[in-house]
């Protein structure tokens, strides 16, 4: 059936024995709505034999939010005793379905495409709870609109083993870095990153290693306890790299917004073009 925000409302009302209705959940599938990723499938909505609405509140509610009718199934008469099985199975993610479509490295690459969405979309906010929820349609479309990110993952991987970076903030750090910045060779960037070898006491690459080195064997107080702190030092200190600073710390000052890639000529790196 098309189903109004009107009709959406009356059925809300025959809601009698749900689960409390996520607010969040609801201003996820709304706004996938608003954004035409609406797809029909075979689960929607179901009333029992007392006509009490027993599935699917939550599709309800985001059209009534998102104003806009959708097409759904509508399943009536339904054996009441059918309640207790009800949206009990595993609900398929971003991660499986990346590895439906073949891709490698589909949960660390599903977890980077949420940070990079996050950072680009919401960089200050904080990255959980119900304002952080994103949609799989959403995953893939970023997928396809950035289509290195599979690259910087499997560096991100190798910058993981190498000193304990969480991968999805290091592809996401590689792959900001690289793309606004391709007159920057980064080599010299990663190499640094990966071996440690030779570096000097307050460069930015050795001050990042040795956080998240600490930070892994829980002696370090700064607060990198996840992608978005640690994608924000790994920015902080490449831009720091870029133009040639010495950092004696690296760490995340209150109240300090998330770095933007610098735009500024480099100090002492080299470049890639004249």
């Amino acid at each position: 059936m098309d189903v109004t925000p009107q009709q959406a409302e009356t059925w809300l009302a025959k809601n009698v024995s749900n689960r409390p209705i996520s607010r969040g959940f609801v201003a996820l599938l709304a706004n996938a709505i608003a954004r035409g990723e609406w797809q029909y499938t075979h689960q929607g909505i179901a009333f029992d034999v007392h006509g009490n609405l027993i599935d699917g509140q939550h599709r309800l509610a985001a059209i009534v939010k998102a104003g806009v009718p959708v097409r759904i199934q509508v399943s009536f008469d339904v054996d009441p005793a059918a309640f207790s099985v009800v949206d009990t199975g595993r609900k398929r993610n971003a991660r499986d379905v990346l590895a439906l479509r073949g891709e490698a490295n589909s949960s660390y690459l599903a977890s980077a495409l949420r940070v990079h969405h996050l950072y680009t979309h919401s960089p200050n906010s904080v990255w959980s709870g119900a304002s952080s929820m994103i949609t799989n349609e959403q995953i893939v479309s970023f997928l396809e609109a950035h289509p290195d990110m599979r690259t910087s993952v499997e560096l991100g991987r190798a910058f993981n083993k190498s000193f304990r970076i969480l991968v999805p903030a290091a592809a996401v750090g590689h792959y900001l870095t690289t793309t606004q910045r391709r007159d920057i060779d980064q080599n010299e960037w990663v190499e640094g990153l990966i071996t440690g070898a030779n570096l000097e006491p307050f460069d930015p690459r050795l001050m990042l290693r040795n956080v998240m080195l600490r930070f892994g064997t829980r002696r370090s107080r700064v607060r990198a306890d996840g992608s978005r702190n640690q994608l924000h030092l790994y920015l902080k200190a490449w831009n720091g790299w870029v133009h040639g600073a010495e950092f004696r710390q690296l760490n995340i000052k209150a109240g300090e917004s998330m770095p933007t890639v610098t735009n500024r000529t480099s100090v002492q790196r080299g470049s890639s073009t004249a």
